[in-house]
């Protein structure tokens, strides 16, 4: 598929999605909101895809929401903003609903929606000078992007509170120490170590991934035996999958699984 705001690329089972609007700190606008809608709705109906990657160009991950853009709409701004809102939440609730994992590669500042965007990542890697913060409200906005679901939910209540009305800037360092990143890696090793930690979830048993999502997800709102219900249906669903009865059966011949996302 060809973006304009976007490089994506689809080999070996890795869909990697590049934000490309580096002369722009990849701030959103619209058509960059739009064409990661797209191509999240590529990854998540394309068999093909059995991990998904996302990083971006440049010196920043992304800064946010792009100001210029909602200072040229004028007049139009809210409705702007709601289209806008709109057709970027579609595409993070299609990317955290697929079943491949999204790993996601954090150089530079991720900023406001950059922040929101990293929050999603089924596994975030980040460089060792990365840095995080809101910025929300130090333009008199309010959080957008899934941040008021995600963050609580992997770093806690008062810290996202801190974050949200502070807008204070956190260190990679930090940000590992209270959970919104999984690893810190080199500057100059990012990319490469996101594309070798792609390439091996992308031969693993990718519905059994799905699985894993979708009971996290919910895991937060459901009664016990509710989740528990859940849990038994996915392992059943696994049971009868080619996979979970390679994985059975690799296991039992004392062997390596070979798995092919089905």
């Amino acid at each position: 598929m060809t973006f304009d705001t976007l490089e994506m690329t689809i080999e070996n089972g890795v869909a990697h999605i590049v934000l490309n609007r580096p002369d722009n700190a990849n701030s959103l606008n619209l058509a960059l909101a739009q064409d990661y809608m797209n191509a999240a709705i590529e990854c998540d109906t394309n068999p093909d895809v059995r991990a998904v990657l996302l990083s971006a160009n440049g010196k920043m991950f992304c800064a946010g929401g792009d100001l210029g853009y909602m200072k040229d709409q004028g007049d139009r701004l809210v409705p702007a903003l709601k289209e806008l809102t709109a057709v970027l939440h579609a595409g993070i609730a299609t990317m955290s609903r697929m079943e491949a994992p999204l790993i996601i590669a954090v150089n530079g500042v991720a900023a406001g929606a950059g922040m929101s965007m990293a929050a999603t990542g089924d596994i975030v890697l980040a460089g060792e000078s990365s840095r995080f913060t809101m910025a929300y409200t130090a333009a008199g906005l309010a959080p957008d992007g899934g941040s008021s679901y995600f963050l609580p939910r992997v770093i806690g209540v008062r810290r996202t509170q801190e974050l949200m009305l502070t807008n204070r800037m956190i260190s990679a360092d930090e940000a590992l120490d209270w959970g919104l990143i999984t690893r810190i890696v080199p500057d100059e090793d990012l990319l490469d170590e996101a594309k070798k930690l792609a390439a091996i979830m992308a031969q693993g048993p990718t519905r059994a991934f799905g699985q894993v999502k979708h009971l996290l997800l919910e895991s937060l709102t459901n009664p016990l035996e509710t989740q528990m219900e859940l849990e038994s249906r996915a392992i059943t669903a696994m049971g009868a999958s080619e996979d979970g009865q390679e994985g059975i059966d690799a296991f039992h011949n004392k062997r390596k699984p070979e798995f092919k996302g089905r």
